[in-house]
């Protein structure tokens, strides 16, 4: 037997997937990285380590780690959203699911490169102007 097909149009399905995987990567980013949830994080970073059941430990360590995190962040948004990809039914979810935490760790892994470049680019120009700094009172002296 045949699974049946999505009848939304494939074009239509990948725009979903990179709006909803967006959504996915931002709430997976914001709770295992950002500021606003330091101290929960910092909370779960140490019972993941110290916690003596490993169920336990493993349980903590999903809030630390931004792909972990986002399987459930993901599974919350395919409740919310019943966006399936290519078939229809438990295998649309599935699919969706998977391709979801793909798309949200490219997004999370370029946001993460782009903050890395533009803090270098920020040392290299605290450098630049610490050194003129120093040249001008060099001058002065």
């Amino acid at each position: 037997m045949q699974p049946a097909l999505n009848s939304c149009p494939l074009t239509q399905q990948l725009g979903f997937l990179l709006f909803i995987s967006l959504s996915v990567a931002c709430v997976s980013w914001t709770v295992t990285h950002e500021e606003v949830f330091r101290e929960a994080r910092e909370f779960c970073q140490d019972k993941s380590r110290h916690c003596e059941p490993l169920y336990l430990r493993k349980l903590f360590y999903l809030f630390t780690c931004e792909y972990c995190f986002s399987h459930y962040v993901a599974a919350l948004f395919l409740l919310c959203t019943h966006f399936q990809m290519l078939y229809a039914g438990w295998r649309g979810y599935l699919i969706s699911e998977f391709a979801l935490v793909s798309v949200a760790t490219v997004y999370m892994s370029d946001f993460n490169r782009l903050r890395l470049n533009l803090k270098s680019e920020k040392m290299t120009i605290e450098e630049q102007a610490r050194f003129i700094a120093g040249s001008e009172v060099g001058k002065l002296v």
